[in-house]
């Protein structure tokens, strides 16, 4: 994605946004809002349909053409004023050329009676960049994910169930990439018998396209001076091959049994940041969580550390890697806002000080040619408001020290302390927290899971998710998942007068952080041979000759010569990792009945084969988040929740079964080296 991927307008005299691209306005001149009510609102029949929602339902809504947002704020508005406080509203919109963060809030300030959403939608526009961009607001009851990029590659990459869609690209004269029998297919695809669809057009080619595709539309009365528009249900004839979805079975997400309201628990083994989002991510959707952890305190292991980075190791090749880091990135930072801000309801209490996270923006240094090289890739291939390369002298006055090597500056990254990241994500009435807890075993008993302890039965619930890191193959329900732990150290090093003036994060192989609470952060270490949890005075020493690689300054700041490394503080613990470096998230098959329903793999891998797969069910796995964590986890979280609860999953289905449990049982199917 580059910065010319953003909408270009122009301004009539009325203050209303025109598109450069399309040539065409965003919504009606005579009344924008009065048109998104009439013709999404009314023609889907929203009221009513968010009127009859149970607790522990989700509503979703599709849309093409996000543009100014104006739809998305009329629908949050509309399901504030009819639904129950139980139920959840989920809207989905794919952009190809997304506003610019003041291009949108000056288009929405046309509607002063949308105000108190408009500044929710604001203050989490942020790091709007390619892929799935998920959003939470309203303390999880809406959630809204922008699909950045062609809309027919957007959808095709969908996962889920619509329940109405919104049709309002520009017109189809104008943009006909977003009007046509593939896009169709794919709003069919996405559909069910209970689907509506509405939009603004009455061509003849687009009415009949979606007749083609199942959609029973009829020209209604159309807004203002159109005469007509159309809308109907999806009623397909037949059941047509697109229809069907393309997950193959192993892939394919395990038969849900409906749960009532006060059945919907969940076991979550595990309380640093993956367990702690799992469990924020449920408990926004109503469920009650038991989160176990086997610690006195939250937080302890890998994400225990006095400041984390935000650092997005990115590749120029899209690698899947890449994708799940730009897509987690844009959720953690608005995560960071949301749980930032008052939390007017009261249904969350949790509120990070600005002394638990700093976006100062982090400077990734060449330090040879091998290096500058693959930075300057980079710069190719991203928009300037994700990295942008620097000089030395640049790189100098952002880091306020003397630096000898230009690199990248990424402005909207930073550092957070994960301890109270871990803390507010748990702080939910929903939330109950069992410390100095070990799970032992694991055992099901009419469709509940038991969690044993030494001294017995500790919980029950439906659905457990384990989230403690390479502990997970402790269980014999996971204990065929490749994971490995990596030991990792950081060392917390005294600030002095000189050293206050570092701005932002500074690293090459090593990292410093700007001070907090008057010390600084440095590291990491990666060691593969010590076992032990306790900070060593030689991974001390070799973070601090990681800072004096990174520039001779940093030496003369930090007084790094006069200082007794035995005096050194520091947070050891073992990263975990899978062995394609991916995270594992997703529901958990029976190991030795996958490998024998799939036999046939071990033969030819393109066999097309049908059978369901043989699930553990209500048993998932959030783990194997390296050191990306804090990047990672939380949108993992809702990830993992949209399994649970069969939303359309906030990422594209390719990288959700990229990073699925199941992929290392597959490919050892395949490879003929399955045990």
């Amino acid at each position: 994605m580059t910065d010319t991927d953003h909408a270009h307008l122009n301004w009539d005299e009325h203050g209303q946004p025109l598109s450069c691209q399309f040539d065409d306005v965003y919504f009606s001149r005579a009344s924008g809002l009065a048109e998104s009510q009439h013709v999404f609102l009314q023609h889907n029949q929203l009221p009513g349909r968010f009127a009859a929602l149970g607790n522990g339902d989700t509503f979703v809504i599709g849309e093409t053409g996000f543009g100014t947002g104006l739809n998305f704020l009329c629908a949050w508005q509309c399901f504030l004023a009819h639904a129950p406080a139980g139920a959840r509203l989920q809207f989905i919109s794919v952009e190809k050329y997304p506003l610019s963060r003041a291009d949108l809030d000056q288009a929405l300030a046309l509607w002063p009676e949308l105000g108190v959403l408009r500044a929710q939608l604001m203050q989490q526009y942020l790091a709007i960049h390619s892929g799935f961009q998920h959003f939470p607001l309203a303390n999880g009851r809406i959630s809204l994910t922008l699909l950045i990029g062609d809309a027919l590659t957007m959808l095709e990459q969908l996962d889920g169930k619509v329940d109405a869609w919104f049709l309002d690209g520009f017109a189809p004269a104008k943009n006909p990439e977003m009007w046509n029998e593939h896009v169709f297919a794919q709003l069919a695809r996405l559909a069910s018998t209970n689907t509506t669809l509405a939009t603004f057009t009455s061509a003849g080619f687009v009415r009949r396209g979606l007749l083609a595709a199942g959609f029973a539309v009829q020209r209604v009365q159309g807004f203002g001076h159109k005469r007509e528009m159309l809308a109907g249900p999806f009623q397909p004839v037949d059941e047509p091959a697109h229809c069907h979805t393309t997950t193959t079975p192993w892939f394919a997400r395990p038969q849900q049994h409906r749960l009532a309201d006060e059945q919907r628990h969940a076991i979550i083994i595990g309380a640093g940041i993956a367990g702690c989002a799992c469990a924020a991510s449920l408990a926004a959707r109503g469920w009650r969580v038991t989160l176990i952890e086997q610690h006195e305190k939250i937080a302890q292991e890998a994400s225990g550390n006095a400041q984390g980075i935000l650092y997005l190791k990115l590749s120029a090749h899209e690698t899947a890697l890449s994708r799940f880091i730009l897509s987690g990135f844009g959720y953690i930072r608005r995560l960071l806002e949301a749980l930032s801000a008052a939390q007017a309801d009261n249904q969350s209490s949790a509120i990070l000080s600005k002394n638990d996270w700093d976006i100062c923006g982090i400077l990734q240094l060449a330090f040879n040619d091998k290096e500058q090289k693959r930075l300057d890739a980079l710069a190719a291939h991203f928009a300037p408001s994700l990295l942008r390369p620097v000089d030395a002298q640049q790189a100098s006055q952002l880091a306020g020290v003397i630096l000898e090597n230009g690199g990248l500056f990424y402005p909207e990254a930073g550092w957070i302390h994960p301890p109270a990241l871990c803390q507010a994500l748990s702080q939910h009435p929903l939330i109950t927290i069992q410390n100095t807890q070990q799970a032992i075993t694991l055992t099901q008993v009419d469709q509940q899971w038991q969690v044993h302890t030494e001294s017995g039965l500790l919980a029950s619930a439906p659905v457990v998710v384990l989230c403690n890191a390479a502990n997970v193959v402790q269980f014999s329900q996971t204990q065929h998942l490749p994971l490995s732990r990596v030991r990792g150290q950081t060392t917390q090093l005294p600030a002095t007068t000189a050293s206050q003036s570092i701005n932002c994060v500074v690293c090459a192989n090593g990292y410093i952080s700007p001070a907090r609470d008057n010390t600084h952060t440095i590291g990491a270490s990666f060691n593969f041979a010590h076992d032990s949890q306790e900070a060593t005075l030689a991974e001390h020493r070799s973070n601090l000759a990681l800072l004096h690689e990174l520039a001779p300054s940093f030496q003369l700041h930090c007084a790094t010569d006069t200082i007794d490394v035995a005096t050194l503080q520091g947070h050891a613990a073992f990263r975990c990792t899978s062995i394609d470096y991916l995270p594992m998230v997703g529901p958990v098959a029976e190991h030795q009945s996958f490998i024998q329903t799939y036999a046939d793999l071990r033969k030819d891998a393109r066999l097309p084969l049908t059978q369901p797969c043989p699930w553990h069910q209500g048993l998932y796995v959030n783990t194997a988040h390296g050191s990306r964590g804090l990047l990672s986890a939380p949108l993992a979280a809702e990830l993992l929740a949209a399994w649970i609860c069969t939303e359309p999953l906030p990422l594209p289905l390719e990288l959700a079964q990229q990073c699925h449990p199941n992929r290392f049982a597959l490919r050892a199917l395949i490879r003929n080296q399955a045990q």
